[in-house]
């Protein structure tokens, strides 16, 4: 292949009078993009398939009570269930219902959804980027950056409703440039029963279409069509979006940005760290309140350098087969922000401020750094068949296909470099004895538990706990409130040295058994343990009885009432400690 030939291979845009040549390339570099997303997701699925009790961090949230879809009597009266599923979008919660009917397991669902995302987040974006520029390598660029971004964060393995962000919002995306009423609406309603926050996005960016910019002056769209797609799209999320906020409301409304502040769950080593005594940091990168919360790689940030090159297009000469569908690009951003500010302002009704411009910054950035890296390759090939002589055109030619050469290289290669990639929530239950115990003991067998391990219960061995970290979200009043109690309850209770009070407990909650670990009555334990930590003045006064030398009622049980030991676990029995008075 000549260097003219592969110019044209890689920069030439599609042609309707050269439909063979056409179709080839399209159907090269979108299969060539498939083929990375698949790799990189098989890469992620290695984990999740490597052990049999593998799961996602997050998703012991959502997944756990959905196992009521196999047994309806698992998890009676439980606060915790009771509580992830009010908050599960309505959508997502449907779809898993509908698999178990069909004897899919949560936990395995979870871990097969990624590829199937994956490839359809790799497809819409394609799409929407030759809607852009109809260069196929554009494409296969800006969905090599997506995905790469994606595997760098649990945005994809993470077996929650935000999976579903990226391909919906790239439908949503695309049958908007195209001008498909419908395919907008079905986009509108999955993202609005999935994961509610982007349809707000949605009818943000659609608001915004009914503005032109023409002449250096603001107008009104004299369209028919845009009022159509905003009022029927409006209408559509509104529905679908109202009966999960009456569902969520169920415990309480959202804690006040007031209240938030006092607490240690909100505050720096909390179980949410949202308040940064860096105000920098807050704004910019705050995982929860940052505007480019968690954007990553730094190879997106090419795209910054796309409204230069559109502004100097003598120079950069593909930038005339831009179309007018760029101007997507910037009402994405600025609904997004618009989001960002308000979700701010009325902290946190609207959810975590950052989730407004995390995902669409990614997927704007992606797209323009894909058609910025392009037309910059073809303004090299252009500049290097500017002179006369041969000699001097050629070694040009070759310097610009050697650069690209190495651009590209640095690109695909980039995961390489990486100690961990791709970034997979995946956690590995460390505890299988302890899951076959307990799903032996009947199905209201709740177990009260401080370690770590008790987040893996409920998806593993199908039995309720108390409290654990993993479900302790400061968000809904009514719920926390409970669960905070719960927590000072059980330290005040696993540290006293007082049975009473222990029996006390375990009437007051009808604890049916007890799991400790063996460091669990050493001072460090606590003072190490930054979740524990938050709930005060139990923890520090456990700490200072542990230091005084004194030996809590429960620590002198762990051998006449154990009733299993694990690896650095034992379980006492419940009734067993009621009789020790």
């Amino acid at each position: 292949m000549s260097i003219t030939q592969a110019q044209k291979f890689l920069t030439a845009p599609i042609a309707a009078k050269n439909r063979p040549s056409s179709r080839f390339s399209v159907a090269f570099w979108f299969s060539l993009s498939l083929i990375f997303a698949a790799s990189y997701i098989s890469e992620g699925l290695q984990e999740a398939f490597s052990h049999e009790y593998v799961v996602g961090d997050n998703a012991r949230e959502y997944v756990s009570w959905m196992y009521r879809y196999f047994n309806p009597k698992l998890f009676p009266n439980d606060l915790i269930a009771d509580y992830f599923q009010s908050v599960t979008p309505i959508g997502f919660g449907a779809f898993y219902k509908m698999m178990a009917r069909l004897g899919v397991d949560p936990v395995l669902l979870g871990k097969l959804l990624p590829m199937v995302l994956g490839l359809l987040t790799t497809s819409y974006g394609f799409a929407v980027c030759m809607q852009i520029l109809p260069v196929p390598l554009a494409g296969f660029l800006a969905t090599i950056l997506l995905n790469q971004s994606i595997s760098l964060h649990d945005d994809l393995f993470s077996a929650t409703p935000r999976d579903f962000i990226y391909p919906l919002f790239l439908a949503f995306l695309y049958y908007l440039l195209r001008g498909s009423l419908l395919g907008v609406l079905v986009a509108i309603a999955l993202q609005a029963l999935i994961y509610p926050l982007i349809a707000f996005i949605d009818v943000g960016i659609l608001l915004f279409r009914l503005c032109k910019w023409q002449g250096g002056q603001l107008h009104l769209s004299k369209d028919k069509k845009d009022y159509i797609f905003f009022a029927t799209s409006a209408f559509v999320a509104l529905v679908a979006i109202i009966p999960y906020a009456i569902q969520s409301s169920k415990f309480g409304p959202t804690i006040t940005a007031a209240v938030a502040k006092t607490i240690p769950e909100y505050l720096s080593g909390g179980r949410v760290s949202y308040f940064n005594l860096n105000p920098v940091s807050f704004w910019l990168d705050g995982r929860d309140s940052g505007f480019l919360a968690l954007m990553s790689p730094p190879q997106l940030f090419i795209g910054l350098l796309l409204p230069i090159i559109l502004f100097y297009q003598a120079r950069f000469p593909l930038a005339k087969q831009v179309t007018s569908c760029i101007n997507i690009i910037p009402r994405i951003i600025l609904a997004s922000t618009c989001m960002f500010f308000v979700a701010h302002a009325v902290a946190f009704r609207l959810h975590w401020p950052s989730r407004y411009t995390h995902h669409t910054f990614k997927i704007v950035f992606a797209l323009a750094a894909g058609i910025t890296l392009t037309l910059m390759l073809h303004a090299a090939f252009h500049w290097s068949e500017q002179l006369i002589t041969k000699p001097r055109r050629r070694r040009r030619q070759f310097l610009a296909l050697g650069t690209a050469a190495i651009v590209g290289l640095l690109l695909l290669l980039y995961p390489s470099s990486l100690k961990v990639f791709p970034k997979t929530p995946y956690v590995t239950g460390a505890a299988p004895m302890l899951y076959d115990f307990l799903r032996l003991q009947t199905q209201d067998s709740l177990v009260a538990s401080l370690a770590g391990e008790a987040n893996n219960i409920p998806v593993f061995a199908k039995r309720p706990i108390l409290v654990g970290s993993e479900f302790g979200l400061p968000f809904h009043t009514k719920y926390y409130a409970q669960f905070r109690q719960r927590a000072i309850d059980l330290i005040n209770a696993q540290y006293t040295n007082d049975i009473k009070q222990v029996i006390s407990f375990i009437d007051k909650y009808n604890v049916k058994l007890w799991l400790l670990e063996r460091t669990a009555f050493k001072p460090e334990y606590i003072a190490e343990n930054k979740w524990i930590k938050q709930y005060q003045p139990a923890a520090d006064s456990a700490i200072a009885n542990l230091q005084k030398g004194n030996t809590p009622a429960l620590s002198r049980l762990m051998q006449s009432c154990n009733v299993l030991e694990t690896h650095n676990l034992v379980v006492l029995e419940a009734e067993c400690i009621t009789k020790s008075k």
